[in-house]
């Protein structure tokens, strides 16, 4: 097992990373000293294979835990879906002393995480993630909310774990396409920060493809260790930590404008990222063999780089990115690469070469 911390004075939890871990949860929540009951928080798919084995943990532990379902997919991140979810929550009694488990993707994530940020002003929450692309990243570093009909991720709070909990075993089940997408976030690790880890990735891609057990721990844990250097310089978002946000512009817009669910989170960053590669080159300068690796190993690792879009689609893509989280004053700001290892964020990119790129 890998443990990774995240350094934020009396809010710093550990991630841990290693296979057969979720039995050990109701042990890992008692060592945390919180409330007798507490509610598990999953999806329709994941709550079939992995919901038993957490509240057997939990109970086992002492605890007294409930199961609230949710439909699986992205069109449950929205508000209406949160309020079923508070309903449940007062009716079986659950005080500021209980805690939530976030199990499952990054919707359940992100869901749970803002349910337990905001009933009774906020109550303690630990993360489970079962996908690759919640464990390497939507999982750390506190980031909870849901999506609006206009945008993504528009209502949300900043709210941090106790601890992540990250089993490798839950990828045993973990449908091929939802464990690809992932892989978009691991290769923007490598583009953001460490030229060395995007080199691993080129080199060990076919461990990786056939879910190498080790391989996958030392890539998890090492996109968690930057995640967690990243988040612990700047926990919300007001400088540093927007570089996590690579490719996630033209992304996020994609996923908003095309309907949530037609593409899975990664599969539309990765399409993000080329375009923005392509961005880096005309803004700062970004060697055309960079671009190259970028596209490359995301289109070897299974993802899409591009997308086709007619007049009006292109018009309903424009209008999501300014919709972004990340404007300001009326602009788009970009997250661009001056070369593999090394981003700036806060770039603006004439209206011209946006149009380019995409």
């Amino acid at each position: 097992m890998r443990i990774v911390q995240v350094s934020l004075g009396n809010r710093s939890y550990a991630i841990k990373v290693g296979g057969g871990l979720l039995p050990h949860l109701g042990a890992e929540c008692a060592q945390l000293k919180l409330g007798h009951r507490c509610a598990v928080i999953t999806d329709s798919n994941v709550g079939k294979r992995f919901a038993k084995a957490a509240l057997k943990s939990l109970s086992a532990s002492g605890f007294e835990p409930v199961l609230i379902t949710i439909p699986a997919g992205e069109k449950s991140k929205r508000i209406a879906v949160v309020e079923k979810c508070y309903d449940q929550l007062a009716e079986h009694r659950l005080e500021r002393k209980s805690f939530i488990v976030a199990l499952g993707g990054g919707v359940v994530g992100d869901l749970a995480g803002f349910v337990a940020a905001t009933y009774l002003r906020g109550i303690p929450f630990v993360q489970v993630p079962t996908t690759l692309l919640a464990q390497v990243d939507s999982s750390v570093g506190g980031k909870t909310g849901v999506n609006l009909k206009s945008g993504k991720n528009l209502v949300g709070a900043f709210y941090q774990p106790r601890l992540v909990l990250c089993d490798l075993d839950t990828f045993k089940t973990l449908p091929k396409r939802e464990y690809i997408s992932g892989l978009a976030e691991v290769v923007k690790y490598g583009i953001i920060y460490d030229a060395v880890l995007f080199a691993q990735l080129e080199r060990n891609l076919a461990k990786l493809l056939r879910r190498d057990r080790l391989t996958l721990r030392d890539v998890v844990a090492r996109c968690c260790e930057i995640k967690a250097e990243v988040v612990g310089q700047d926990e919300t978002e007001s400088g540093l930590r927007a570089i996590l946000n690579f490719g996630h512009t033209i992304g996020h817009a994609i996923e908003n404008s095309s309907g949530y669910g037609k593409f899975l989170h990664g599969e539309a960053i990765s399409i993000g990222q080329v375009a923005a590669a392509k961005l880096s080159q005309k803004v700062l300068g970004l060697p055309s063999g960079d671009i190259g690796r970028i596209e490359s190993l995301l289109r070897r690792s299974g993802l899409p780089v591009k997308i086709k879009l007619n007049p009006t689609q292109r018009k309903k893509l424009f209008d999501a990115m300014k919709l972004d989280k990340k404007v300001s004053g009326g602009e788009v700001k970009f997250v661009l690469a001056e070369k593999i290892g090394r981003v700036k964020f806060g770039c603006q990119v004439p209206a011209e070469l946006l149009a380019e790129a995409v």
